[in-house]
């Protein structure tokens, strides 16, 4: 009875045991299954995940070759148009004409079928984060803003994310684009005749900015109190909004007119007014653009008119430009010592590359510091030239030239076309009749308030008058272009500055087609003379003394003691060229003087007191004061050396720098360097080597 008992027991147990092992490993298979089930769930988000990826990628090329197949197209109809001598379109205005009927193209005809079954309308928020993480089954998926969509364009999801595409970011033609457009202006800056002209550019550029600013703000203002009264204002438009349209269509950028001026070799004093106030005052517009929104009043409204917040602005003015105007000139000066205490010479490849990257480096420094870059890189392109471009290797001062100049014709294309394109892929336009016309009047306003009014004024000391047939193609020129673009698009978050955008555009589109466009008819109408040799103008004004007494009468007095403390100091320092700082220097600056003079000064100064050199010119009399010995020529070929110690520059050496560059005479096998270029960064030319 006993062992029955036992026996019972033993397989209770056992059974009880297996009921155990068995329900462990039901539990086991299903954990199994549902961790399987996951893997693979996790598995196919990986593949669809990588698949959309692929097609962003995909998507995204192709985007960037629309463009790269743009200016491909327009550089071939370019050559076309030169081929066949057709002036009336230029290349900017036939860049914005492609990319206007490729928005068209991808706007109407290309057509994505509507999917919103993924899409979740009935999240609710009280804002609009610029981050959004969302909480999908434990899992935290990151999302960003990409815009307000309006109500009606709900169901076009999908349309609205292929418009996205082409659709650039606004930082990347600020920190991108616009860097090598900029500095191409001041590199290739003719000094000559900006210098010459350089009282009435300034007075253009800073003074006709902030005039033609404020006139189109009033009137713009009076415009939009208009719009209200008659009901066809829906948002807010403030005053500081119309204060900043006017900053932004006061940048001037004659990009096509300058081209034909260059082509036809118009006058070389116009084409410098135009030139030197376009660099300018796109410098100005930026700066007085940030000024603008940077004018905070205290208290609730923010918009009403204070005097300490309208005079801290100006203070913001002053301090930005001049801060951005050191850390340009800095860097310049910075590369220059870098290039002339090394030997980065000897490898032109690293040379190029430095001389690029401290270029382009500023624009980005100047905006990471709160400066404008516009303004830093512009006077960094003129130090460059003015300094560093002496102390390149001559392979580098070629690559340099033609790499920026490559960078400034692609992105300043790139940019027109990509405004054509916009026209159409721009999904918050705002376009109001009323504005629009308000906006072409004030715009023609603040122009004619720019010239004429200042032209009278500076006529009153100049010697060589602006005409008035001047003043109306200066007028006539004001075209539009990158720099008012860019401004626009920087922000168009709200009501009045989508309304900006899309006016801004019509304003650009109207004036580089219809006045470039017009340019060659505009110069016969005024009588404008064309065909003007600046190198033969160059070659009168060193043989007719009267024209050499024109051009220092003319040269404005401050850049005149400006150019001696340059000659005798700075270049010396900054370059190997120049008198020895031994020479200008006191002797108590002896050592620093030997320190910072380069061998090459030296050596320079015993090849010019070689008695055994001859320089004969036929063409006129040259006197060369430099170092401590005098040398001049007339024209029988004569030519003696004097003792007057180097004093500074003369008024003679003023007008052959401003008449010239840095070309080179070779007598003898010794290389004297003159002044003799005035175009942009100076290259030996061999039409302008005399040899014995």
């Amino acid at each position: 009875m006993v062992f029955k008992v036992t026996v019972n027991g033993a397989w209770r147990a056992t059974r009880t045991l297996w009921l155990l092992v068995l329900v462990s490993l039901s539990v086991c298979i299903c954990v199994c299954r549902a961790s399987s089930s996951r893997e693979e769930d996790s598995a196919m988000e990986n593949i669809v995940t990588e698949k959309k990826a692929e097609e962003s990628h995909r998507q995204d090329s192709a985007d960037l070759l629309i463009f790269i197949l743009l200016l491909t197209l327009t550089i071939l109809t370019i050559w076309l148009f030169k081929h066949r001598r057709f002036r009336f379109l230029h290349e900017t205005g036939l860049a914005m004409i492609y990319g206007l009927l490729v928005g068209v193209v991808l706007r109407y005809g290309i057509h994505v079928p509507r999917d919103i079954s993924n899409v979740t309308l009935s999240c609710h928020v009280n804002a609009s984060p610029a981050t959004l993480l969302v909480n999908v089954s434990g899992k935290f998926y990151e999302y960003t803003l990409k815009g307000e969509i309006s109500a009606n364009e709900v169901n076009d999801v999908q349309d609205n994310e292929m418009l996205r595409k082409v659709t650039f970011d606004p930082e990347v033609f600020f920190n991108i684009l616009l860097p090598p457009i900029i500095f191409h202006a001041g590199y290739s800056l003719k000094r000559r005749h900006f210098f010459r002209n350089m009282g009435s550019i300034l007075a253009y550029a800073f003074l006709g900015t902030v005039i033609s600013c404020f006139i189109i703000g009033l009137l713009m203002y009076g415009c939009v109190m208009l719009m209200e009264q008659v009901g066809q204002l829906d948002g807010d438009f403030f005053f500081t909004d119309c204060l900043f349209f006017g900053a932004i269509v006061s940048a001037t950028d004659p990009v096509t007119v300058l081209a034909i001026f260059n082509e036809l070799q118009v006058d070389v004093d116009l084409y410098a007014l135009l030139f030197g106030e376009s660099v300018l005052n796109d410098a100005v517009a930026v700066v007085l653009s940030s000024s603008i929104v940077a004018y905070q009043p205290e208290g609730d409204n923010t918009h009403t008119f204070e005097v300490m917040a309208l005079l801290k602005s100006f203070g913001i003015f002053l301090g930005v430009f001049s801060g951005s105007f050191a850390l340009g000139v800095a860097t310049g000066v910075v590369t220059a010592l870098v290039t002339k205490f090394t030997k980065l010479r000897d490898f032109q490849l690293l040379e190029t590359a430095l001389f690029f990257l401290m270029s382009w480096s500023t624009f980005l420094l100047a905006e990471a510091c709160g400066f404008t870059g516009v303004v830093a890189v512009l006077f960094c392109g003129i130090t460059q030239a003015h300094y560093t471009f002496n102390n390149l290797s001559p392979e580098s001062q070629d690559r340099t030239k033609q790499l920026f100049e490559l960078l400034n014709f692609l992105a300043e294309n790139f940019i027109f076309s990509y405004m054509g394109l916009t026209l159409f892929t721009f999904q918050n336009h705002i376009f109001n009749p009323m504005f629009i016309v308000g906006a072409f009047l004030a715009v023609f306003l603040g122009r004619a308030a720019n010239i004429y009014p200042l032209s009278f004024l500076l006529n009153l000391g100049r010697r060589n008058k602006i005409r008035s047939n001047f003043q109306h193609m200066m007028m006539f020129a004001g075209l539009r272009g990158a720099m008012t673009f860019a401004l626009s698009i920087r922000d168009t978050a709200t009501y009045a500055r989508q309304m900006m955008f899309s006016t801004t555009l019509l304003v650009v589109f109207f004036t580089v087609w219809i006045c470039g466009g017009g340019t060659t008819q505009m110069l016969s109408c005024q009588r404008i003379r064309v065909g003007v040799d600046s190198d033969q103008d160059n070659s009168m004004s060193i043989t007719d003394g009267s024209e050499r007494r024109s051009t220092k009468q003319e040269s404005a007095w401050l850049f005149r003691i400006w150019y001696n403390f340059d000659h005798n100091y700075l270049k010396p320092i900054l370059t190997h060229s120049g008198p020895p700082l031994t020479a200008t220097l006191p002797p108590c600056c002896g050592p620093l003087a030997r320190f910072l003079t380069s061998p090459q000064a030296y050596e320079n100064e015993c090849q010019l007191k070689d008695d055994d050199s001859d320089l004969i010119l036929t063409d006129g009399d040259i006197n060369l004061t430099y170092g401590d010995i005098t040398v001049s020529t007339d024209a029988s070929g004569a030519h003696t050396s004097g003792g007057p110690a180097y004093a500074g520059a003369t008024s003679d050496d003023l007008d052959r720098e401003l008449t010239y560059g840095d070309n080179e005479l070779v007598m003898r096998g010794t290389r004297l360097v003159l002044p003799m270029d005035d175009s942009e960064p100076p290259f030996t030319d061999p039409h302008h080597r005399l040899r014995m």
